[in-house]
């Protein structure tokens, strides 16, 4: 039993650093126009909009997250095999993969925005560039720490068998998917496609046809995330700790049903998995059919 306390105290400790991740995660995502459909700023110059905002979106956040956590995960296990403490270990990894992502958000903004300003009169920015860099880098490591810690404490205590760097690309590769899919209307749609209606998504032909006047100035990504940190974090944050904390959960309860016996508690795991995809199956659309119904319908 206090095996299984432990474990508890674990996955619970995990759910909140899920959650602290993914909010950290998308809040970096709207600085850096990172994220779809805030990407489309891309092509904001060709449609004729010229913009403050930092671009970092040359590739998705699925696999840049992969590269951070993973770079993480890989420098705090090899700084651990040398014999320093895991948690000082783990706070190196998550700094050393902070400079990754800084040179990396860098490097894609000079290569998209110069790439435009010949045929499209979009300009560098520097001051973009000084004022962004900070909040996209910070938000990142504090992601990033979230995700290797997890990866640690799924290695460590909940007895995951991959090692600790394939776990922190995995957790990686997932928070980027959910960051850019959970709630995108909320740190999209909504603030950067205004002169659109809500809830019929943004068509192609409508890519870049962004709004850039900002409450005061110009909008750039901060004003992005100043608007979305409301709800789109949030969402991805409560999205993101919901799969860590439930997919452990259903683990923990096979074993504590079976005492131990590894073919029964998978079953009964599989189980509780299918029932609560089920019941989050049917809660989603009662959700959209409120929201329909209160909001307006699809249109034709």
């Amino acid at each position: 039993m206090d095996a299984t306390l432990i474990a508890l105290g674990a996955l619970a400790l995990s759910g909140a650093l899920a959650t602290v991740a993914g909010c950290a995660e998308d809040v970096e995502s709207d600085v850096g126009s990172q994220s779809n459909p805030n990407s489309q700023v891309q092509l904001a110059p060709q449609m004729g909009n010229i913009h403050r905002y930092f671009n970092k979106a040359i590739s998705g956040e699925p696999v840049s997250y992969g590269l951070y956590v993973a770079v993480a995960g890989t420098v705090a296990y090899a700084i651990m095999q040398m014999g320093v403490a895991p948690i000082l270990a783990l706070i190196l990894g998550a700094g050393v993969a902070a400079f990754v992502h800084g040179a990396y958000a860098i490097s894609a903004y000079l290569g998209r925005i110069v790439g435009q300003s010949k045929n499209f009169g979009q300009p560098v920015y520097w001051d973009i560039v000084m004022s962004h860099i900070g909040p996209i880098v910070g938000h990142g490591f504090i992601a990033v720490f979230c995700m290797v810690l997890m990866a640690y404490l799924a290695n460590a205590v909940l007895g995951n068998p991959f090692p600790l760097p394939l776990i922190a690309l995995i957790f990686g590769i997932t928070v980027g998917a959910i960051g850019s899919s959970t709630g995108d209307v909320h740190y999209g749609a909504e603030r950067e496609y205004q002169k659109y209606p809500f809830g019929g998504g943004v068509p192609v032909a409508n890519h870049g046809d962004i709004d850039v006047k900002a409450e005061y100035g110009l909008r750039n990504g901060m004003d992005s995330s100043y608007f979305c940190v409301r709800v789109g974090g949030v969402l991805t944050g409560l999205c993101f700790g919901l799969i860590v904390f439930l997919d452990g959960w259903r683990g923990v309860i096979g074993d504590v049903l079976q005492g131990g016996n590894v073919i029964s508690a998978s079953i009964i795991s599989i189980v509780v998995g299918l029932i609560i995809v089920a019941l989050l199956a049917i809660a989603n659309r009662k959700v959209e059919v409120f929201a329909r119904n209160k909001y307006g319908p699809y249109t034709k």
